[in-house]
């Protein structure tokens, strides 16, 4: 696991590297940030229209060598990329084209390297794999952002992929020794027989999408988790417009906010590692309790009580995240989870790409504090609402008689 994460470090310092050079670049060829954008949303929307099939293969196809080839692919990617700016051949149309594919291979690499990560850890410790995932993400974000510049200045935007190509080889490199634990051994099939039905049942998209709707807590999970994504995460919307409008801040000040988050949200995914069971409704506690704090932030008068109050809402946020992501990994049964996560990568990717246009109306209608505040109290009202039609569905359920439990004996 310390190899795995270790790894997983420098993939995540690549990326976003690489991602902030790739903005850079659209910038430069066209000089406009909706095509900067644009790019993005290219390399999401394969993530939209086949997360579920990327789940599915996961399901199906060996972990390991399937989590090798897909870090192995990023990297040639990455590498041809560099080779094109090199070379000045690369154009808008072309990096387009790279950014859906390698968008596309990301549907299968996601789902797999994540339940990989698990396979290490016994079950229960599987909560604390997340959670140090999830550091190593936010350290790997803010470190890898803020060495892209260095490494332009050093090596250039062609050196910047090359750099980020390496670190995918690199994981690819250290997944052959990884040994996950005994359970993975004892669950894997042993008969030509049961491992024909696994494969079968790896490839079964129906199947995906008929477990997840069938299974109310992953149901509620993501309805908790796109209204809050929608109104309530959107911090570089909601909070870059109030520190530099109301609040009369410029892009130092934001750049402040921004880093306490970070740090906060790190914070919290260290905490959230001492979680073993999270549930639902766990979710739904701290999702709302982030709204509260939302509405406070759209109320603050000074920058400074921003400051006191971004902190525990993005430990807040943090925790419930790694809450969220361990009931989608060990809710399932272990031939399902794949398919799980395409399902969460489609819905995820919708509300993800709909949900900053949104937000930014209502800001335009509202105002960031009334975006804020509004945001919040309807995630609160949301989640309120759903506690109370579960404690009335939970009052009305029949309860079984002595007769019932004599039949099912």
């Amino acid at each position: 696991m310390r190899w795995w994460s270790t790894a997983n470090l420098f993939s995540n310092l690549g990326t976003w590297m690489q991602l902030t050079v790739q903005n850079l670049l659209v910038l430069q060829l066209t000089g406009s940030a909706a095509m900067t954008g644009l790019s993005l949303s290219v390399q999401a929307a394969p993530g939209l229209l086949v997360g579920l099939l990327g789940g599915a293969a996961v399901d199906a196809w060996p972990r390991k060598l399937t989590a090798a080839v897909s870090q192995a692919v990023l990297g040639a990617m990455a590498f041809t990329t560099a080779a094109l700016v090199a070379f000045h051949m690369l154009n808008v149309p072309v990096l387009m084209m790279m950014a859906a594919i390698t968008g596309l291979v990301a549907t299968v690499d996601g789902p797999a390297t994540s339940l990989l990560g698990n396979d290490l850890v016994p079950e229960s410790d599987v909560p604390s794999a997340i959670a140090l995932g999830s550091v190593v993400h936010s350290v790997g974000r803010l470190a890898g952002t803020a060495l892209a510049g260095v490494t332009i200045a050093v090596v250039g935007e062609a050196g910047a992929y090359v750099v980020n190509g390496l670190s995918f080889l690199f994981v690819s490199a250290v997944i052959p020794f990884l040994r996950p634990v005994a359970r993975e051994r004892k669950a894997a099939p042993t008969t030509p027989r049961r491992g024909r039905a696994t494969a079968e049942q790896g490839m079964g998209l129906r199947e995906g999408l008929a477990f997840f709707a069938s299974r109310r807590r992953l149901v509620a999970l993501a309805v908790i988790t796109a209204v809050s994504a929608v109104l309530g995460r959107n911090y570089a919307l909601t909070l870059a417009t109030l520190v530099t409008g109301p609040l009369h801040g410029g892009a130092a000040a934001y750049g402040v906010v921004s880093t306490v988050l970070a740090v906060g949200g790190t914070a919290g995914a260290v905490l959230a590692g001492r979680m073993r069971r999270p549930s639902v409704r766990l979710v739904a506690v701290l999702a709302a309790a982030g709204g509260l704090l939302q509405i406070v932030v759209g109320c603050a008068p000074l920058l400074l009580m921003v400051l006191m109050v971004v902190v525990p809402m993005a430990i807040v946020e943090s925790i419930s995240d790694t809450a969220a992501t361990t009931i989608l990994q060990t809710d399932p049964p272990a031939h399902m989870r794949g398919r799980v996560l395409g399902v969460w990568n489609s819905i995820s990717t919708g509300w993800g790409l709909a949900g900053p246009p949104a937000l930014g109306l209502l800001i335009q209608v509202a105002g960031a504090r009334g975006a804020l505040v509004a945001g919040g109290l309807i995630i609160a009202g949301v989640i309120g609402a759903g506690a109370l039609a579960h404690g009335r569905r939970a009052r009305v359920a029949p309860v079984p008689t002595r007769a019932a439990f004599v039949t099912a004996s």
